[in-house]
């Protein structure tokens, strides 16, 4: 079989290039699948992207592709498109590990994930299953249960998390699309570690139906993607009620990818000021900075009481966690990484007069947010606070101080979180620096077109890019 390199695929193709290769004829979905697995299964080693392959399954469907364009049926518009999903997703024949030693002993999911029946309903081929962090509670990514996801770009440093294998599989170009799940940050904080675009919708926006929850209230599932158009390809496919999700909205489609053409004129651009502008943290402020110039961001927006919506935040996903968990930790408690473990059993000790509070605060917040949306329509933030982090570091540095990486990553995405608002994540790179850093485009609930409509603008520009990691 001619390689796929020698056809002129590679790992830089996106989803559109992908499956107009298909439909032209210029390879097969068989062909592209076979190169997504080799690459795989030839550099995984270095990166721990993966916790199991779908071989088979795979390849059956890419045959079922071929063959339906061979007859002349339609394909889809994301045939033969890999893709691959945090081992929190259920698929069909494997046991959902949601990063954890525990669930292992549980019986494998019997159906796919409501997000990955819709995708391979528009031809995208399903190619394995994504590292993460235990049970979905950590920004660093690292998991003691498996081998650690590592930044493609720099593979002594962090990939971020929750969603670290997501991020590590479309750095390094093993698929170009990758589902992950954001509660507190976790497809935004790994989408700017590993220079990548990310996608949070609005809270209900997507079906979480199949899938291993982490904090009910909270929970957002999402894409990342090397480009804002691919973004904006699977959100389509993805987006719809779902009746077997109480939780995900029932309101139309509202497609993203032909806005995006539509540019930024006319839309009101503000830059998050106060919190979000910690003193000392340059690289963070100098990637809004870039960003503000391109899309001529001018005024200027103080989200109030933001550190209090992080330490709400906080509460309200330690104590719903905490009893999720808590009949494992009775039974269990040691097979929990001790970290998670002990977060875990606070957060059944937090009083309830606490958790109250924090929610009586997270309805005032959002009308405060959905009052700044009246005269604005897009919010940039940083993203992270600080490019990666070394693999082993236990701090990084906050307005000057020196505090833990772990609880820290979040710092600028928790806020947003709290409240369900969409958050389109762009990547920047400085000259010389071999590792990116993102920017958060904040959008009103159920706007996330707007949000990929100024990301698309920013990588038509050329400010914001994700290359594929030189890993080979």
């Amino acid at each position: 079989m001619t390689s796929l390199l020698d056809q002129g695929c590679s790992p830089q193709l996106g989803i559109l290039e992908i499956s107009t290769g298909i439909r032209s004829g210029r390879f097969t979905a068989r062909a592209a699948i076979e190169h997504t697995l080799a690459r795989i299964e030839r550099l995984d080693g270095k990166v721990g992207a993966f916790t199991a392959l779908l071989t088979e399954r795979a390849l059956a469907r890419a045959d079922a592709i071929d063959a339906r364009h061979a007859a002349g049926k339609p394909v889809g518009a994301l045939a033969g498109v890999p893709f691959a999903v945090k081992n929190l997703y259920d698929i069909a024949g494997l046991v959902t590990l949601a990063g954890s030693r525990i669930n292992r002993d549980n019986p494998p999911a019997t159906r796919d994930a409501t997000l990955i029946e819709r995708l391979e309903g528009q031809g995208a081929i399903c190619v394995g299953a994504l590292n993460m962090s235990e049970y979905a509670y950590d920004f660093t990514g690292q998991n003691p249960h498996e081998a650690p996801s590592r930044n493609p770009h720099a593979l002594d440093h962090l990939a971020g998390g929750s969603s670290s294998g997501p991020a590590s599989a479309v750095a390094a170009g093993f698929v170009p699309l990758a589902l992950g799940s954001d509660t507190n940050g976790a497809i935004r904080v790994p989408a700017s570690l590993c220079g990548l675009f990310g996608l949070k919708p609005t809270f209900g926006r997507l079906s979480r139906a199949r899938s291993f929850p982490f904090v009910a209230s909270l929970d957002h599932m999402g894409p990342l993607a090397r480009s804002a158009r691919d973004l904006a390809f699977a959100y389509d496919a993805m987006q719809g009620p779902d009746p077997d999700d109480p939780s995900c909205a029932q309101r139309p489609v509202q497609p993203a990818l032909f806005e995006l053409g539509r540019g930024i004129e006319g839309l009101r651009i503000a830059v998050a000021d106060g919190y979000f502008r910690p003193e000392g943290n340059r690289d963070a402020l100098e990637a809004v900075r870039r960003c503000a110039k391109a899309l001529d961001a001018s005024e200027v927006v103080e989200i109030p009481q933001a550190a209090v919506a992080r330490a709400a935040a906080f509460l309200i996903t330690i104590t719903e966690a905490g009893a999720l968990h808590r009949d494992r930790l009775r039974a269990r408690a040691k097979d929990f990484a001790p970290g998670v473990r002990d977060r875990l059993i606070a957060g059944n000790m937090v009083p309830a007069t606490w958790v109250s509070a924090a929610h009586r605060f997270r309805h005032w917040f959002q009308a405060e947010m959905h009052r700044i949306f009246e005269r604005i329509d897009l919010i940039l933030a940083p993203a992270t606070p600080c490019r990666a982090p070394g693999i082993d570091a236990t701090t990084i540095e906050v307005g000057g101080q020196a505090v833990p990486v772990r609880a820290n990553l979040g710092l600028f995405t928790q806020p947003i979180s709290f409240i369900g608002l969409p958050v389109v994540t762009v990547p920047l790179w400085n000259e010389g620096e071999r590792l990116p850093i993102g920017v958060q485009i904040i959008a009103p609930a159920w706007r996330e077109d707007l949000a990929l409509r100024a990301a698309w603008a920013l990588e038509t520009a050329g400010v914001v890019r994700a290359p594929v990691a030189d890993i080979e």
